[in-house]
């Protein structure tokens, strides 16, 4: 018979794929679905909007106070929209800035193969990047052009600057600068 040791040490070294940012990603992707499927997909996108939103203003002050400014520039905005994905393994980067508005692509969600057929996932990006881009610019209009969790090959997305994108009949989620965020 084997010593608690034993089995601790055999256990140990099982080949299961079993670590914190995989549990992790599992836990958000299964809890997105369990949503999805209980309220609905509208309701569970407000909810990790929520969520996003809240992410967003913590991420916008932490690179505000990295960098010493009480607001971003527009370049560095679109700096901070790249490099935030990229720290949580993304791949987005900048494939279009006009006056009116940016233009991200992306090649890896930081959820990876765990967002496939969950689109409520993509209200954290959606919300972090219109959170963030509206406490510093003003406005934010958020399109979700294209999401890997809609079954795209990567992610297209657009952030109108200028309220008239409304007015264009451009869809999307609109962000407004909070001015105790400022």
């Amino acid at each position: 018979m084997a010593t608690k040791e034993q089995d601790e040490q055999q256990i140990g070294q099982l080949d299961i794929p079993l670590e914190r940012d995989g549990f992790c990603r599992t836990l958000i992707s299964e809890l997105a679905v369990t949503l999805q499927d209980v309220v609905g997909l509208e309701e569970a996108s407000g909810f990790i909007s929520v969520v996003g939103q809240t992410i967003g203003r913590q991420i916008d002050s932490e690179y505000r106070r990295a960098l010493g400014t009480d607001c971003l520039s527009r370049q560095q905005v679109e700096s901070v929209l790249v490099d935030l994905k990229r720290r949580i393994k993304g791949g987005f980067y900048v494939a279009d800035s006009e006056d009116d508005r940016i233009i991200l692509k992306n090649t890896r969600c930081p959820f990876a193969d765990k967002v496939i057929g969950r689109p409520s996932m993509c209200m954290m990006t959606s919300n972090v990047f219109g959170s963030l881009t509206a406490n510093n610019l003003g406005y934010a209009r958020v399109v979700l052009n294209e999401t890997i969790a809609g079954g795209d090959s990567g992610c297209r997305v657009t952030i109108y600057l200028r309220e008239t994108a409304q007015e264009d009949g451009v869809e999307g989620r609109e962000y407004f600068q909070v001015e105790s965020d400022r």
